[in-house]
C-alpha cells in the first residue's frame, strides 16, 4: 500500500535527548544553589552593605541561601529584619557565616579576616589595589581563593558600572557637600549654593569632566551655580557639553589660566587626580594661597593623590581642615556619607554577577559564558590571572585563556 498522500507526524526530541550522555548530564547539573555571606564592615567609616533586602530575595528567589551578619546593614538604615522577612538568615555567629560559598564585603578582606576564610571559597569584594600588598595576595592564593573585585566588574559595553555609580554619587554628592560648607551652619560665608534673582551666584570651578565631574557639574548647574570645566582632553569636553544639550563653560586646562579662574571661585571639585604634567597636582599651593577666605575645596580624587598640593585624607569624623584660609574636604569615600544609596547601587549589581555565577554552575563556567567579565576576577583557585597586579608585586601570574582551554 502506497503512503503518498498520506499526511507524515513529525516526531520531536528534546535538545537535550540528542545529546551524549556526558553532556545531558552537565545540562541537568548546570545551575547550582550556593550559600552566600555577607558580613559586617568593622571600618567605622563604611556604612555600605553589599547587598540590600530587595538583593538579598532576588537571590534567595533563585533558589540560593543568604545569611547576613547581624547589623550589616545598620548604617544603611537596613535593619536585621528587612532582611528575615523576605527569607534572609541573620546571624550573630560570625564563624558560620565563613562557611559560606560566597562571601561578599565592601571593603577588602583584611588579613585577619582571610585567616578565617576556607579553602576554594568565592569572595567578591573591593581590591584597592593602590593600597594593596604583596602579603594579601599571597594570603589568598595560600587559601585558593577565586576572588572577584567591585572595581574591576564590566558589563557587556565595557563600562565599570559599580565604579560609575560611586563616581555618580561622589560627583553630585560633593556639590551638596559645598552648600553645606557655604552655610552658617558649618560656619561657612553664610552664602546659598546656586543663585536667586538679584543676587551673583556662586561660581564653582570642576577639574576633571568624567563621571565624577560631569555628575557635580549638572547638579551645580540645577542649583543656578555659575560652572567653568577644566579637563586636558577636548574629546571629553565636548562630550560634556553634548550631555548637557547647552553650551557651558569649557576649557583645556593650561595653569595660567586655571589660576586666574580660581582666584573668584566659591567652589572648586577636584575630580581628576592628574593631567599628565609630570604628576604634579593640578591645583597648587599657590593657586590656593590666592582663593578667597573660607572658599571650599572639595578634593573626590583624594584617595587617588589628590588635584590640589594642599590636600590630605579626611574622614567621615573629621572631614575638613582650613589651609591659606580655604576649607578642605577630602575624604576618601564619599559615597559611605549616602550609604543607603550607594548601598542599592552595589547590591544592583553585585546581586546579578552572583546570580549569574549560579546560573552557569562553577565559577569556571562563569567566566566562559560571560566572557565581558574576566577582568573581574583576578584570582581563579589560588592562581593569579592579573597581570596588573602581578607586575605590581613582581608575583607570576598565569593567562587566563590557557587556564580555560585545559578545563
Amino acid at each position: 500500500m502506497s503512503n503518498i498522500g498520506s499526511p507524515i507526524t513529525k516526531v520531536k526530541f528534546p535538545k537535550s535527548e540528542l545529546l551524549p550522555k556526558e553532556e545531558k548530564l552537565e545540562i541537568k547539573n548546570k545551575k547550582k544553589k550556593y550559600t552566600i555571606g555577607v558580613l559586617k564592615e568593622i571600618e567605622k567609616d563604611e556604612g555600605r552593605i553589599p547587598l540590600t533586602p530587595f538583593g538579598a530575595e532576588q537571590l534567595i528567589n533563585d533558589g540560593h541561601k543568604v545569611i547576613i551578619q547581624s547589623g550589616s546593614g545598620d548604617k544603611a538604615n537596613f535593619a536585621d529584619s528587612d532582611y528575615s522577612e523576605l527569607g534572609a538568615n541573620v546571624s550573630s555567629t560570625v564563624s558560620d557565616i565563613y562557611q559560606s560559598d560566597i562571601l561578599i564585603k565592601i571593603l577588602p578582606f583584611t588579613l585577619k579576616e582571610i585567616k578565617y576564610l576556607k579553602r576554594n571559597q568565592i569572595i567578591i569584594s573591593s581590591l584597592h589595589l593602590a593600597n594593596q600588598t604583596k602579603e594579601y595576595i599571597e594570603a589568598l592564593k595560600k587559601k585558593k581563593i577565586s576572588a572577584i573585585a567591585f572595581e574591576f566588574i564590566q558589563d557587556k559595553n565595557s563600562c565599570f558600572p559599580i565604579v560609575r555609580s560611586m563616581s555618580e554619587i561622589a560627583g553630585s554628592t560633593s556639590i551638596l557637600i559645598a552648600a553645606e560648607y557655604l552655610s552658617n551652619t558649618l560656619k561657612g560665608k553664610g552664602e546659598m549654593l546656586g543663585s536667586i534673582t538679584g543676587v551673583n551666584p556662586t561660581e564653582i570651578i570642576v577639574v576633571g569632566a568624567g563621571t565624577a565631574g560631569e555628575s557635580a557639574t549638572r547638579v551645580a548647574l540645577g542649583l543656578g551655580a555659575h560652572v567653568k570645566v577644566y579637563d586636558k582632553s577636548i574629546n571629553k569636553l565636548r562630550r560634556l557639553q553634548m550631555n548637557f544639550g547647552q553650551q557651558i563653560f569649557t576649557s583645556v586646562y593650561q595653569p595660567r589660566v586655571l589660576a586666574s579662574a580660581i582666584k573668584s571661585a566659591d567652589v572648586v571639585i577636584g575630580a581628576a587626580k592628574s593631567f599628565g604634567f609630570d604628576n604634579k597636582h593640578i591645583i597648587t599651593k599657590s593657586m590656593v594661597k590666592n582663593m578667597k577666605k573660607n572658599s571650599i575645596i572639595i578634593d573626590i580624587s583624594i584617595d587617588q593623590g589628590g588635584c590640589a598640593e594642599t590636600s590630605k585624607t579626611t574622614s567621615h569624623s573629621d572631614p575638613v581642615f582650613t589651609k591659606y584660609g580655604v576649607i578642605h574636604y577630602c575624604v576618601p569615600n564619599i559615597p559611605a556619607r549616602v550609604s543607603r544609596t550607594a548601598s542599592y547601587a552595589i547590591s544592583n549589581v553585585v546581586s546579578n554577577v552572583i546570580s549569574d555565577i549560579g546560573n552557569s554552575g562553577e565559577i569556571r563556567d562563569y567566566i566562559k559564558k560571560y566572557s565581558e567579565n574576566l577582568s573581574s576576577l583576578y584570582m581563579y583557585n589560588g592562581v593569579l590571572i592579573n597581570k596588573d597586579i602581578a607586575d605590581r608585586f613582581n608575583m607570576p601570574f598565569k593567562d587566563i585563556d590557557l587556564i580555560l582551554i585545559a578545563l
